[in-house]
């Protein structure tokens, strides 16, 4: 009996393509692709759901090993769409870091700074709370599902081979970017609001007792005030986050 094994070469190179374009998104996706996680961890995620998702796609990798040119064409449009894919998580959670640098400049803890879990670099340490809170929520309401069905729907979206380098994409950056900034103002309104007029008080006692060390009275009563409304707003501060991630991963996987 004669085993006919040519069909091989194309459907590991299938392979490869569909790793690079799910790996490529693992590597920048929030929760998974941060210098804490183990590279050999990241790198069996990707291979153990590539192995889940390229059975459902293998038809849409059209490969001609023949012509080395256009496999290479296949793979930096694949590597693309993942990159695309994960900048566009990267900047949903970036919505987080925003607010919550622009709630420590109101609570006078802009100067507080430790080492980002997520980045390994420093960054507000507000910051950093909301992002880990945020991640934690994502994967504690079983959102994570929709990254996966992110990535099965990206091959209606984006087709291998019939990637346009502009257009759908760059409107998605756009949209994502201006999302993240309106979302990231919504998080932090009641503390803008909240430092308007408490600021705006402080000028008319200073003017009413120049006297006063306005400041020295100010600072702890700042920082105790926008603690206890944290306290109170923090919930709703993740639900509203929650909100937006769902519908931006529903707008990339309509059908999950």
């Amino acid at each position: 009996m004669r085993i006919d094994v040519s069909f091989l070469p194309a459907l590991a190179a299938a392979y490869l393509l569909a790793f690079s374009r799910i790996g490529t998104m693992l590597m920048l996706l929030p929760g998974m692709g941060e210098t804490s996680v183990p590279v050999r961890m990241r790198l069996t995620v990707a291979l153990v759901l590539t192995a889940v998702i390229f059975p459902l796609h293998r038809d849409a990798y059209q490969i001609n090993l023949g012509v080395p040119g256009s496999v290479v064409v296949l793979l930096f449009q694949e590597v693309l769409i993942g990159f695309l894919l994960g900048v566009t998580a990267r900047l949903t959670m970036s919505a987080l870091q925003l607010a919550g640098s622009v709630v420590a400049q109101q609570l006078g803890l802009g100067f507080v700074t430790a080492v980002d879990p997520m980045q390994g670099q420093q960054g507000v340490i507000l910051g950093n709370f909301f992002t880990l809170l945020g991640v934690t929520l994502l994967f504690a309401t079983n959102l994570h599902h929709l990254v996966i069905g992110a990535l099965d729907a990206s091959y209606s979206l984006f087709r291998p081979g019939e990637v346009s380098l502009t257009g759908d994409m760059a409107a998605l950056v756009t949209q994502t970017i201006a999302g993240a900034f309106k979302v990231s103002i919504q998080l932090s309104a009641p503390f803008l609001a909240f430092g308007m007029l408490f600021n705006l008080g402080l000028g008319l006692l200073s003017r009413l007792m120049p006297q006063m060390q306005v400041y020295f009275v100010a600072m702890p009563l700042t920082i105790m005030i926008g603690l206890m409304i944290l306290v109170f707003v923090i919930g709703t501060m993740m639900t509203v986050f929650l909100g937006y991630t769902e519908g931006v991963l529903r707008e990339l996987a309509p059908r999950v």
